[in-house]
């Protein structure tokens, strides 16, 4: 394509206050916008800048990755754009964390503490003498630097602290990722070294030993077994167990099919956590007999199977049946009622049910299974989430070193 940009300079008159003339010059590039067609004119007081502009405009054009300056949209444009593209991906309390962390991407943001944010925040109340530090929101993708990120970074670690900052700038990255693919525009490199947050503890798992023996005496715990041991033969989430209907599980396929959560109150969610999180989990000769039981003795919703992981109901005076079962159990009724119990039982450490989902990731992984296919049965998108989070170890250093010693013998 012909492309051509002009550069001319212009001397213009200009009468100042005190009556003298001056003679100002400015440099000013012509062209014709390579998209649109439409005349350009761009203005500069220093021939140096005029020339660097002109170079890299007919750099951009010759490698295809020219962008109309009036087209470029700003970083909180890019950010509904994300938030927009997100929205039939996740569930709604799940965007409204994003809307939150983006917050501290546009800005402006309340000087202040905490709470006095929080309350900003819900009641768009500004307090007395109220200070607003400008974030991103208004720079223009074209203009966004390396070192403006590193300044916004800063700040919030100053105004908010270390893990709020590394947060927004892990969706920072995402939504300019978006943004170079939907808009052509180049997005800058992210910058590194910089502050950490504090190092977080990693989740306490129960060994392999323990994991065994509550599988154990679930398979004899004719009431509740199947609750408590569900999580650590499938890896779901305690919303995705307790939004589990019988429709979900297929035992000719020999799989569930994760289509829902169940919120805190009782209620469905028609889609998971992400977009990833639906999805079917293989069912092992365990976990298929344990249901396939269950499925008999399951309290039904008036005559007929609903949910999976059903309320039993209220009690009545022997021997007349529970009443009004079936329905939702909510997520601290399922820990006091069904959790804590059996771990109190059989003398194991307490650990929390999303634990359970991290000893089945890990377990799949120290048994050799490809991080590609646990990250799938896990409903993770991307495996290094997997890898960087769910991953922990549940064998001994000597098992490593027998493996290598293997592995070298082989060789």
């Amino acid at each position: 394509m012909d492309f051509t940009v002009a550069l001319t300079k212009r001397t213009r008159k200009r009468k100042l206050t005190s009556g003298a003339v001056v003679l100002q010059d400015r440099y000013v590039l012509n062209y014709r916008d390579p998209k649109s067609g439409q005349r350009r004119q761009v203005f500069f007081e220093r021939k140096k800048e005029a020339e660097a502009r002109q170079r890299e405009l007919q750099h951009q054009v010759a490698e295809n990755a020219y962008v109309d300056p009036k087209a470029v949209p700003t970083v909180g444009e890019a950010v509904d754009h994300w938030i927009a593209d997100k929205s039939d991906k996740v569930k709604a309390s799940t965007l409204t964390g994003y809307k939150i962390v983006c917050h501290c991407i546009t800005g402006p943001l309340l000087e202040g503490t905490a709470r006095e944010r929080c309350e900003f925040t819900a009641t768009g109340k500004k307090p007395q003498g109220a200070k607003f530090v400008p974030l991103l929101g208004h720079v223009k993708l074209t203009e966004l630097t390396t070192a403006a990120i590193r300044a916004w970074h800063r700040t919030l670690v100053e105004q908010c602290g270390n893990y709020t900052a590394n947060r927004a700038k892990a969706h920072l990255k995402s939504i300019l990722a978006l943004a170079e693919e939907d808009f052509g525009v180049r997005a800058p490199s992210m910058p590194t070294g910089l502050a950490r947050a504090r190092h977080k503890p990693r989740k306490a798992i129960l060994s392999s030993a323990d994991i065994a023996k509550l599988i154990t005496a679930a398979k004899t715990d004719d009431q509740a077994g199947i609750y408590y041991a569900f999580p650590f033969l499938t890896g779901t989430r305690p919303s995705e167990q307790l939004g589990l209907l019988w429709d979900d599980v297929d035992f000719d396929a020999n799989v569930i099919r994760i289509r829902r959560v169940q919120e805190r109150d009782g209620s469905f969610t028609e889609m998971t956590k992400t977009e990833a999180g639906t999805r079917e989990i293989p069912m092992g000769t365990t976990l298929r007999e344990m249901l396939m039981a269950w499925r008999i003795r399951c309290p039904r919703k008036g005559k007929e199977l609903h949910r999976v992981f059903p309320g039993p109901g209220r009690l009545q005076p022997w021997p007349r049946p529970r009443i009004g079962g079936g329905g939702p159990l909510l997520y601290q009724n399922f820990r006091k009622r069904y959790w804590a119990p059996a771990f109190e039982q059989l003398g194991l450490p307490y650990v929390t049910p999303h634990s359970a989902r991290h000893s089945f990731i890990s377990t799949l992984q120290a048994q050799g299974i490809e991080i590609g296919l646990v990250a799938n049965i896990a409903g993770h998108a991307n495996p290094t989430v997997t890898l960087g989070h769910y991953t922990q170890a549940v064998r001994g250093g000597s098992v490593a070193v027998e493996a290598l010693e293997r592995a070298y013998a082989g060789a």
